[in-house]
């Protein structure tokens, strides 16, 4: 290949061949994160027709967190020793059929188990995926944001979807979305197959490690993840219990919230393309603080919808440059840095959920969202203690 060709292969401008090469693995994300997009439409659902509490809805949240985030790490390292095609496929199935499974029945402990058992069928996928993926988007983080947006996509399809069918059929509707889970796993298990059988089952990396930014990264993500999970759990409940919406309304601003995160996950690619990574994340972290208080501010549950998309963009624009930043952190490990980028670090926040739930039964939804918009002051003062790759001693 010339070094002309590689350029529009590689380059900041070639769109198509970022895209022919992150497809499948955009597709797959997408469809992986639906079902973590389908927890948060289905909980006001389940608080309204199972009459779980507060702490129980944010307990939903948890297991799917819960079962996401321990294995991640040990998934990561397993995934930087052997290929492993088939663990993305299935865990992507298993995340499917739990959630799926989920509203069919009503006692709470099955429900916690249903939810758990999705939550490790997505540690199983984004570890070995985020791998992958790495290597098809080669150094360009916006080829990479496209396999980050497949997952916002995802998260954004799910209440879209999922909001009208169980206004429709009741919590029982959330069976009807088990099928494209298993029906990507078979697509993305045959290409799996093709590519792991070209390369071979050994996986082998180099680079030198910068493991003490990559904890601080870590750090930043964990923070990060507070805050978008609790915009996703509560979000339909604020505008159904604050604003006085109806459950149909409080499903449009959630889904408003992740589409404006789909959004923003493409913005920081082209951000941090241009300008760098670290400034992208730096930049991510301080709008969101005006961005939630200007949520907060507006008590019209019609007006209030452009803001909830506003925020979605704004706490996103970091998402797919923390992934690649990571990676670039380790590059000797970079199952083990997406399975904490994509997973263990994403996933923690919902480990605050309970905490969070508390604030919500004492104060209301509205309390939590002000204890979110607190919450962004820590990720600013994280943020600057990381650094460009190209600036780093190799």
């Amino acid at each position: 290949m010339t070094t002309q060709a590689a350029d529009r292969t590689t380059g900041p401008d070639a769109v198509p061949g970022h895209w022919h090469r992150m497809r499948i693995w955009a597709a797959a994300h997408a469809v992986d994160d639906f079902y973590q997009g389908l927890v948060p439409a289905a909980v006001p659902y389940f608080v309204l027709a199972r009459h779980f509490s507060y702490v129980q809805a944010s307990g939903l949240a948890l297991a799917t967190t819960f079962g996401s985030a321990l294995p991640q790490v040990a998934i990561g390292i397993l995934a930087d020793r052997r290929r492993l095609p088939w663990m993305s496929p299935l865990g992507m199935s298993l995340a499917g059929i739990g959630a799926g499974l989920s509203g069919l029945f009503p006692s709470y402990p099955v429900v916690f188990a249903m939810l758990l058992l999705a939550g490790i069928g997505i540690a199983m996928f984004h570890p070995p995926a985020g791998r992958d993926a790495r290597r098809a988007a080669g150094g360009s983080a916006t080829a990479m944001s496209y396999f980050a947006a497949g997952g916002s996509v995802g998260f954004f399809v799910g209440p879209a979807l999922v909001t009208p069918a169980l206004d429709g059929l009741g919590i029982g509707a959330t069976a009807l979305f088990i099928p494209p889970a298993v029906l990507m796993g078979f697509i993305l298990l045959r290409h799996q197959h093709r590519t792991a059988y070209a390369a071979g089952t050994r996986v082998q990396h180099h680079g030198v490690d910068h493991v003490r930014l990559f904890a601080a990264l870590t750090a930043v993500e964990i923070v990060r993840s507070t805050i978008s999970t609790g915009q996703n759990t509560f979000i339909s409940l604020y505008w159904i219990k604050h604003l006085g919406a109806s459950s149909a309304l409080g499903g449009t601003a959630l889904t408003l919230e992740l589409g404006g995160g789909v959004l923003g996950t493409l913005l920081g690619g082209r951000i941090a393309d241009r300008f760098g990574m670290v400034r992208t994340v730096q930049f991510g972290n301080a709008a969101m603080l005006p961005g939630l208080f200007l949520l907060l501010a507006c008590d019209n549950k019609y007006g209030a919808l452009p803001l909830a998309m506003l925020t979605g963009l704004i706490s996103n624009i970091p998402f797919a440059v923390l992934i690649k930043l990571g990676q670039d952190y380790l590059p000797s490990r970079p199952g083990t840095a997406a399975g904490v980028t994509l997973g263990l670090a994403m996933s923690a926040g919902g480990l605050f959920m309970p905490l969070l739930g508390l604030v919500a039964d004492h104060y209301g939804p509205r309390g939590a969202f002000v204890t979110l918009a607190c919450v962004p002051v820590l990720a600013i003062a994280m943020s600057t203690a990381l650094r460009e790759p190209g600036r780093l001693s190799k």
